[in-house]
C-alpha cells in the first residue's frame, strides 16, 4: 500500500554490529526475534493445528520475489499485470514480498530458524502483481486481478491495497469471488479516516484495522461502520523483495496479510466451511483489550475485535449459515455472473434476458397473498379468543441468522489481548532485544516473551 512507512533492516545492520559484535548470521535470528505477531499469537501451538498447507492465497500488490530465501518454493508463477508477464519476479516494489512473507514464508537457514515465518507457513502465494498508481499497465483494474486470482484456485484474496474508486466490472468481480466461496480480505487504509474506501466497504468484504502490541488501535488506522476485524499492524518485519534485506513497517496492509493467513489456517483445517463460515470463526473468537469489553459490536475501530488465530482453530463455534457475516455483493446482470446471494446457490443462465413477470407469476403471486391475509386473520382472530398474544417468532438475531451472533464478552475473549494460557507464555512486558530494540511495552503489555518460536518441518 502506498501509504506505508517502511524501514530496511539492511540499513541498520552495521550500527547493530558495532553494537554487539554480532555476525550476520545472528542478524538474521533477529528478524525472527523481532516478529512480535508470531509469539503474540502462540505461534509454535497454531502450527500443531494447521500450517495453511493446501491453501493457495493470492496477493494482488507488487510483484512477489519468489526467490527470496523465505519464500522460495511457496511462490507461484501468478501473473504481472505489469507487462504481461509472471509475477514472481522482482517488480519495482518491496510491498508484496513483504505481505507475501507474513502470509506463507518459512524462514531459511538450519532449521528455517532465520529470517521471517509467516503465520501460515505451508500455504501457497499466488502473485497478481498489479500497477502503481499512474504506472502503465494492461489497462487492467481490480476486476481483472479479482477475477485471475479466482480463476486461479486462490480460496483467500489478500488485497493490501486501496483503490481510488470501484467500477461496475471491479463490483461484478467481488460477487464473482463471492459466488465462488473465495474470502476477500482487503485493508481498511492509513489515513485516520473515519470512513472506509470503497473497496474495503463493499459487501463481502474482510475490513481489516490495525492495533498495536498491547491490542490498542494504531492511531493512523481508518475506521467505519464495515470494519470487521483488526490484527498486528505496528512495528512489523517482513521481507524485502531483495534478497537478505528485510522491511519495518506500520500499516494496515500488514494487518490485513495476518487476517488473511488466519483464514488459510482455517480454510486448511476445516475444508467445508464456507467463505463466510470462515470470517465467522474469525470474528467469534476475536479479541478486545482491557477497558473495551463494553464496546457494542461491530465497533467502527475494531470491528468484532482482534484475531486470534488459535482460538479460531480450536474452540468449539457452530458452523452458522453459509455466509457468515459477510453480506452480499450484487454483481452487474449484464456481465453474466448474476446477483444472486454468495449461499443461495442461484444463478442466472448467461444470456438469459428478463422481461418482466409472466401472467403464471402474477397469479402465483395474488394466491400467495390471499393466503398470507388468511392465515393473518386466523391469528388475530385465535389470538383474540384466547385473550392473550402469543410470543414473537424467531430465534436470536445476527447476521447470516442461526448460529451467527455478535460476539459478546464470555468463553472467547481472553482476559488480555493475544495471551494464550500455557508453556509459551513467561511473565513481563515484552522487549526485543538487538538493533532494533523498540521502547518496553507498558506493565501488562502482550505478549509475554516465549521460548524462540520453532517452524514446521519443510
Amino acid at each position: 500500500m502506498s501509504f506505508m512507512r517502511m524501514l530496511r533492516v539492511s540499513g541498520v545492520m552495521l550500527a547493530g554490529a558495532l553494537v554487539f559484535g554480532s555476525a550476520p548470521a545472528a542478524m538474521a535470528d533477529q528478524n525472527r526475534d523481532d516478529q512480535w505477531p508470531l509469539k503474540a499469537f502462540d505461534a509454535a501451538n497454531i502450527w500443531k493445528e494447521s500450517t495453511g498447507k493446501g491453501i493457495t492465497v493470492a496477493v494482488i500488490d507488487d510483484p512477489v520475489n519468489g526467490i527470496h530465501p523465505d519464500l522460495k518454493g511457496n511462490v507461484l508463477p501468478g501473473k504481472s499485470f505489469i507487462d504481461g508477464g509472471r509475477g514472481d519476479r522482482k517488480g519495482p516494489g518491496d510491498h508484496g514480498t513483504g505481505m507475501a512473507s507474513l502470509i506463507a514464508g518459512h524462514g531459511h537457514g538450519a532449521g528455517n530458524a532465520d529470517g521471517v515465518m509467516g503465520l501460515a507457513p505451508d500455504a501457497k502465494i499466488l502473485p497478481v502483481g498489479r500497477p502503481q498508481v499512474g504506472a502503465g499497465s494492461e489497462n487492467s483494474g481490480p476486476g481483472d486481478w479479482i477475477r485471475y486470482a479466482v480463476d486461479h484456485d486462490a480460496s483467500v484474496i489478500n488485497m493490501s491495497i486501496g483503490p481510488a474508486f470501484l467500477t461496475d466490472s471491479d463490483r461484478s468481480a467481488l460477487a464473482y469471488a463471492a459466488q465462488k466461496d473465495v474470502l476477500v480480505v482487503v485493508a481498511s487504509g492509513n489515513s485516520g479516516e473515519t470512513k472506509l474506501g470503497e473497496l474495503a466497504a463493499s459487501p463481502g468484504i474482510v475490513a481489516v484495522g490495525s492495533v498495536d502490541k498491547t491490542g490498542k488501535m494504531w492511531p493512523k488506522s481508518n475506521s467505519g461502520s464495515q470494519m470487521m476485524l483488526t490484527a498486528p499492524g505496528v512495528e512489523i518485519t517482513s521481507a524485502s523483495a531483495t534478497p537478505g534485506q528485510y522491511r519495518l513497517a506500520d500499516g494496515t496492509s500488514d494487518s490485513t496479510a495476518y487476517v488473511s493467513a488466519a483464514a488459510a489456517l482455517l480454510r486448511s483445517k476445516f475444508p467445508d466451511l464456507s467463505a463466510g463460515q470462515i470470517a465467522n470463526r474469525l470474528v467469534k473468537s476475536a479479541g478486545l483489550p482491557p477497558g473495551k469489553k463494553g464496546l457494542e459490536l461491530p465497533d467502527p475501530h475494531y470491528g468484532y475485535g482482534f484475531i486470534q488465530p488459535l482460538k479460531a482453530l480450536t474452540a468449539v463455534i457452530p458452523a452458522g449459515s453459509k455466509n457468515g457475516p459477510l453480506k452480499t455483493p450484487k454483481a452487474d446482470p449484464s456481465t453474466g455472473v448474476g446477483g444472486a446471494s454468495a449461499g443461495s446457490g442461484g444463478q442466472q443462465a448467461s444470456g438469459e434476458k428478463d422481461d418482466g413477470l409472466g401472467t403464471g407469476a402474477i397469479v402465483g403471486i395474488a394466491v400467495g397473498v390471499l393466503v398470507a391475509v388468511t392465515v393473518i386473520v386466523i391469528v388475530v382472530v385465535r389470538q383474540k379468543k384466547n385473550g392473550r398474544n402469543g410470543p414473537p417468532n424467531g430465534g436470536p438475531g445476527g447476521f447470516g441468522g442461526p448460529g451467527f451472533m455478535p460476539q459478546q464478552p464470555g468463553p472467547f475473549q481472553q482476559p488480555a489481548p493475544y495471551q494464550h494460557p500455557g508453556p509459551y507464555q513467561q511473565p513481563g512486558p515484552y522487549q526485543q532485544p538487538g538493533p532494533y530494540q523498540h521502547q518496553p511495552g507498558a506493565p501488562g503489555a502482550f505478549p509475554p516473551v516465549p521460548p524462540p518460536v520453532q517452524p514446521p518441518g519443510q
